[in-house]
């Protein structure tokens, strides 16, 4: 770990460096408050996707732009940022010129990066834009696994403590701080086991490897629509609109707090309130344009909208949930 933080602050170093420099940093005259952005944007705008491409966040920003482009009156070019958990792509983004041409995709990350120890970057570097996605961890195992239901699986869990390998997509990740949570609320112990995403983890269960997972609907779909997974419960407040007969937490007798991935969009925080007010307005309309929300639809992914005042109190409720769990846990580095 500490040669992991040590390239990164190397890497996020470097990254800064080019951006102040390239950027003239926050402080340009374009960053007063108010601004005048009758003629936002003259020019492209850059989305940058702090994750490598062909994954569930490029997917994400890849088909927003293309259907946001024809309310933003410019066109939106994806660049994508991937490293240190997607802090390189965010600092880029949150250090970038304040002037509306940088938007930045984040995901949850953003509020657990910092309490984790692994990068500095935080919700409150960035001025929020609205919510797009949001997908809530769900407990998923073979299908021929003994056990029905939630209850009856936390019930193995408890008669048979440290016993069930649940997958994850790496040590800290959101997948991991679900299954965390899992254990905290219904006071059991899993044999975590961490993977290089979710992916690896998911292909790790269909084969036999472990016992369980902790991520996402989207990705255990296609495994539980073929018959060789089973999701018994979801960590959210609504059930899943990709697995709609599967009962959420609370449903099945289960208080966990709701956790989940998510995607939204973000700007420097001294990216001036018109030009804000246009990109939210642009941006809000193309996540609910058919083309969007068909994509999102056809790829598992839920579609959630939040404009900038909900995003930002969704962030700092984020921020301050993980920072309790991440401490109990003692997942700080």
């Amino acid at each position: 770990m500490k040669k992991f933080t040590k390239l990164f602050s190397l890497a996020l170093c470097s990254t800064l460096l080019l951006t102040a420099v390239g950027c003239g940093g926050n402080g340009s005259s374009d960053a007063s408050k108010g601004g005048d952005a009758s003629d936002f944007p003259k020019k492209a705008i850059t989305l940058i996707v702090p994750s490598s491409a062909g994954g569930g966040t490029d997917a994400t920003a890849r088909a927003l732009a293309s259907a946001t482009e024809k309310y933003m009156g410019s066109s939106i070019g994806v660049v994508n940022k991937p490293g240190g958990s997607g802090a390189i792509g965010m600092s880029e983004g949150a250090n970038a010129k304040p002037d509306g041409y940088t938007v930045s995709m984040v995901f949850v990350e953003l509020t657990t990066l910092n309490h984790l120890g692994l990068a500095p970057i935080k919700y409150t570097d960035f001025r929020p834009i609205a919510l797009v996605n949001y997908d809530p961890a769900a407990v998923t195992v073979p299908a021929d696994a003994p056990y029905n239901t939630l209850q009856e699986f936390l019930d193995y869990a408890k008669a048979h403590p440290g016993e069930l390998k649940v997958g994850n997509a790496g040590l800290g990740s959101i997948w991991h701080l679900a299954a965390a949570s899992v254990e905290k609320a219904a006071g059991v112990k899993f044999n975590n086991v961490p993977y290089e995403g979710a992916a690896p983890a998911v292909t790790a269960l269909v084969g036999g490897h472990i016992d369980a997972v902790t991520v996402s609907p989207a990705e255990v779909g296609a495994q539980v629509k073929a018959g060789k997974l089973k999701t018994l419960a979801v960590m959210s407040d609504t059930r899943s609109e990709t697995l709609p007969d599967v009962p959420t937490f609370k449903e099945a007798g289960v208080e966990a707090e709701p956790i989940a991935t998510w995607r939204g969009l973000c700007v420097p925080k001294d990216t001036p309130d018109a030009v804000v007010a246009k990109l939210k307005d642009a941006f809000m309309k193309g996540a609910q344009d058919e083309e969007f929300t068909k994509f999102m639809k056809g790829y598992g992914l839920g579609v959630k909208l939040m404009d900038d005042k909900q995003f930002g109190d969704f962030m700092k409720q984020n921020d301050e949930s993980f920072a309790g769990l991440i401490e109990e846990l003692g997942l700080k580095k």
